[in-house]
């Protein structure tokens, strides 16, 4: 799940909603508990949680490498040494952090992946300070309680106690802390910045991120995804341009009208259905888990050959449309100068969501056919970067699924893909293969990443990080 344009699925909380639709109405859920005393290992991950919750990371006046610095610190405290830990500030303030934890090298190294900057929240429209930890109700509550310093923290916690423990792993491990994720601008996003400039300290055999995570239905785990493949991103500007004039002598050649025009035609549009292999096993494996005509319509999906009226009525859900093809959408406008003037220009921001496997150029083709005007201008302002499917690998899904089995028996490992985007983009373009599962789960209905009060159950946070343990420490042997 960014702070100016999307995140219909960065995110767990993102991910569980916009997949969901199948939810339906949902039982009366009992008030989350906490944990009645914190394990050592359950406090100090509490402790790591809190203090980098409590630091500003958002792009306007936050202090990433701030943040960087103070997981440096408690990563040191759990006995590496300075030599393991490296801190690269591209951009002021916008620090990363890389740690390697060495193996013998019988195998290939192991990813961990986690941005530290948050979305900008206002303190006058949230209920408490957003960057104060709360911890009432049986939530934590604050901006990043779950987008993204849930997993950044666990992960701190977990490569520390392995270190404690005197843990000797088969592979390195390497956990990278990035900046800008939020803000979906490439060039300063430090994930991005590591692999083109950095990319022998990033290499590995496949790696784990945030864009997967479990699903709550009625208090109870229905769902664990894991994230193996995610869309395109781009922006296009559509921009009608006119002489202008006096307001009182209006002219047909309004560059508004012409825009609205465009723009109708655009909402009205659908991009071709293009199912991925992925989309097909999602809608397989979860048609189990609906009821009556929507889960005949997933199996229907999930076989490869859905009937036109099987796509008409999943697509009425914006979130399995986002999931069929790809999709552009209007999302700020700009037009005119003067009240008491004509236009002399009109403009619209367009974002587009790309399948993974779809033609980018072909897209933009369509999309200038849509428009439908030759005299309005539409500029890509950024071309979008390819980031193929990753793999169902094996032994990692067999391992995701034991350990999930584990800590939630009867519960399914469902592969997905996200509609909106997260750094593994620049890792499987480098050719490293990621997968988003975090063992965080939540209630799609109380899907608040992004927006306000953000919060996860207390409970839920704590089996995420165990979660997450056992996963390194597998992976890792």
């Amino acid at each position: 799940m960014r702070m100016q344009t999307f995140r219909a699925a960065k995110t767990v909380l993102a991910v569980s909603l916009a997949l969901c639709g199948f939810c339906g109405t949902t039982a009366a859920v009992a008030q989350p508990q906490a944990p009645q005393s914190l394990t050592p290992q359950q406090q100090r991950f509490h402790d790591i949680y809190k203090e980098l919750i409590e630091i500003n990371t958002t792009h306007s006046v936050g202090d990433n490498t701030a943040a960087a610095r103070a997981m440096e610190k408690r990563l040191i405290e759990a006995g590496f040494s300075p030599g393991d830990i490296q801190i690269f500030e591209p951009f002021p303030k916008k620090g990363n952090m890389v740690l390697r934890l060495k193996g013998d090298g019988s195998k290939k190294p192991l990813l961990l992946l986690a941005h530290i900057d948050v979305v900008e929240a206002r303190r006058e429209d949230w209920k408490t300070d957003p960057f104060k930890l709360q911890e009432t109700g049986g939530y934590f509550t604050a901006r990043g309680a779950i987008d993204d310093k849930a997993m950044a923290a666990a992960l701190v916690s977990v490569v520390g106690q392995l270190k404690q423990e005197g843990f000797r792993p088969k592979r390195d491990v390497i956990l990278a802390l990035t900046a800008d994720e939020e803000r979906g601008d490439a060039l300063s996003n430090g994930a991005f910045w590591l692999i083109n400039n950095k990319p022998e300290l990033l290499q590995a055999e496949f790696g784990i991120n945030e864009g997967g995570g479990g699903e709550l239905r009625g208090g109870k785990p229905n769902l664990h995804r894991m994230q193996v493949a995610e869309k395109m991103y781009t922006t296009y500007m559509l921009e009608a341009r006119d002489v202008g004039g006096h307001s009182s002598v209006p002219t047909k050649t309004n560059p508004i009208y012409a825009l609205s025009a465009a723009l109708e035609r655009l909402g009205n549009y659908s991009f071709p259905v293009k199912l991925a292999d992925v989309t097909k096993t999602y809608f397989a494996r979860s048609a189990p888990f609906a009821t009556g005509q929507l889960a005949e319509d997933m199996r229907a999906v999930g076989s490869g050959n859905p009937d036109a009226s099987v796509i008409e009525r999943m697509s009425a859900n914006p979130a399995y449309n986002a999931q069929f093809r790809t999709t552009c959408v209007a999302t700020m406008v700009q037009a005119g100068h003067a009240e008491n003037a004509l236009p002399q220009s009109a403009k619209a921001t367009v974002n587009c969501r790309i399948l993974p496997h779809d033609d980018p150029e072909e897209v933009e083709r369509q999309l200038t056919q849509v428009v439908g005007n030759d005299k309005i201008a539409v500029r890509n302002m950024g071309k979008p970067l390819r980031s193929p499917a990753s793999p169902l690998n094996g032994d990692l899904v067999k391992t995701v699924e034991s350990i999930t089995q584990q800590m939630w028996p009867g519960v399914p490992v469902i592969p997905a893909m996200s509609t909106g985007a997260t750094d593994s983009r620049f890792m499987r373009n480098a050719g490293i293969p990621m997968y988003g599962v975090s063992g965080l789960f939540v209630e799609p209905s109380d899907a608040r990443s992004h927006g306000l009060d953000e919060r996860i159950e207390i409970q839920r946070l704590y089996d995420g990080r165990e979660f997450l343990y056992r996963l390194v420490s597998e992976l890792a042997k």
